[in-house]
C-alpha cells in the first residue's frame, strides 16, 4: 500500500515521479540488497541498475561499495526533484496496478467501495 499512496495528489513527491509510478509495470522494478540479505524493490533507474550490477559482480560488493548510490539523502533528492540519477525510488510490485493519481480521499473511498462490493459478492454465496 505504501507504493500506492506515493501516487496520490497529496504525496510530497515530484509529479514526474508520480507519473513514473503510473507508467511502470511490475517488471519495471529491481530487487536490490539481495546479496546483503535485506532485499528491497525499487523502480528501475540508472542508479538501481548500477546497484544490481555491482551486487552481481563475481567478487560481490559490500554495503560500503554501494552506500553513495543508496543513501537516504540521494533518494529524497530523486523524489523531490525528479532526478532519477540522484537516488532510489522505492516501489513494490503493486506499481503495476497503479493507473492514476487520485487524492487520498478518492483512493480510500474507492478502496472501501471495492471492498464492500467484493464482500457483498462473497457473502451472497453463503
Amino acid at each position: 500500500m505504501g507504493t500506492r499512496f506515493c501516487a496520490v495528489k497529496e504525496a510530497p513527491l515530484h509529479d514526474n515521479i508520480k507519473q513514473a509510478l503510473v507508467r511502470a509495470t511490475e517488471r519495471d522494478t529491481n530487487l536490490i540488497f539481495r546479496t546483503l540479505h535485506n532485499t528491497g524493490r525499487v523502480l528501475k533507474t540508472p542508479v538501481s541498475n548500477e546497484v544490481v550490477s555491482m551486487e552481481g559482480r563475481p567478487e560481490g560488493c559490500s554495503f560500503e561499495d554501494i552506500r553513495p548510490l543508496v543513501s537516504g539523502q540521494s533518494g529524497r533528492q530523486a523524489l523531490e526533484t525528479n532526478d532519477m540519477n540522484a537516488g532510489l525510488v522505492s516501489a513494490g510490485e503493486v506499481v503495476g496496478l497503479i493507473d492514476d493519481v487520485p487524492s487520498c480521499a478518492e483512493l480510500i473511498e474507492r478502496m472501501v467501495s471495492e471492498c464492500r462490493a467484493r464482500l457483498t459478492v462473497a457473502f451472497s454465496y453463503l
